[in-house]
């Protein structure tokens, strides 16, 4: 496999501490580690990203036993099990942190499904698959972690099979957001750029994919930080003993900007869901 980009190497450092891993598993509870879609403001956290699995899956139109999925970024595998477990389908979980991948597999083990899920260490810069190899290609806010996003886009048209789709989403800024003013939110995450609906649309329709949906709810993304910062605020005395104060102070800070970016109108998410010529 080729070198990763510093960005995937920084996250894969983040999500490999043991303060991240800790954060993670006590505010998400273990399964899902990505934005809800939230019904009410202050719904729990668990149950809103829940449904955004729910919601993306009851889009995939061609999915069915026999399909090969691959989840890129799997985190903990709560999607692939509810994949697996719904359509009875195989689902590979490639994931760079090795501290969540242990997790997943114990998870995984747990509910029986190891005949089901395979979990892979990986970067998704450079995937080891050969051409055509999956049906479904999934993927839940892990892009924005690389450095290369042009080239994710190339690994995804290679491995996605004619006719395969493509489902995922991602936090983005605006397609109209200013130049310099979400800084402060890319410098904490090491990161140059964030992704867009108009940049991935553009990539993946030079790529041979079209767009069957493009659905923007960027107060999701807004609601959802907004509601992980309240959590770190009421239980921040626990959190501060599992994670450390300086990792719970500076995630409370740097959830702030997030909420203010969107409530700028500078951010944006959705469900981006494609399929390959």
């Amino acid at each position: 496999m080729s070198s990763k980009s510093q960005a995937v190497l920084e996250a894969e450092t983040y999500y490999d501490s043991a303060p991240a891993d800790a954060f993670y598993r006590a505010v998400w509870g273990g399964e899902d580690i990505h934005v809800g879609m939230y019904a009410t403001p202050d719904e729990d956290i668990a149950r809103a990203s829940r449904r955004t699995v729910t919601t993306m899956a009851d889009r995939l139109k061609t999915i069915g036993p026999d399909s090969r999925v691959i989840d890129l970024g799997a985190g903990f595998g709560g999607s692939a099990r509810y994949l697996a477990d719904r359509f009875g389908c195989h689902v590979t979980c490639l994931n760079l942190s090795e501290t969540q991948n242990a997790f997943n597999r114990e998870l995984t083990a747990k509910a029986g499904m190891n005949d089901k899920i395979d979990v892979v260490y990986g970067s998704f810069e450079a995937l080891d698959d050969p051409d055509d190899s999956y049906d479904i290609v999934w993927s839940q806010d892990s892009f924005l972690h690389s450095g290369e996003r042009l080239k994710v886009m190339d690994e995804i048209a290679r491995i996605t099979r004619p006719g395969g789709e493509l489902i995922f989403t991602d936090p983005m800024q605006a397609d109209d957001c200013p130049d310099g003013v979400l800084d402060h939110i890319l410098r904490r995450i090491h990161l140059q750029t964030f992704g867009s609906v108009a940049f991935y649309r553009h990539a993946l329709e030079k790529r041979g994919f079209e767009a069957l949906d493009l659905d923007e709810t960027p107060m999701n993304l807004r609601t959802h930080y907004n509601r992980v910062r309240e959590v770190l605020l009421d239980r921040r005395e626990e959190l501060t003993r599992l994670s450390g104060a300086d990792y719970v102070d500076g995630m409370i800070d740097g959830l702030k900007h997030w909420v203010d970016g969107a409530d700028k109108g500078y951010l944006n998410w959705g469900i981006l869901h494609f399929a390959k010529a």
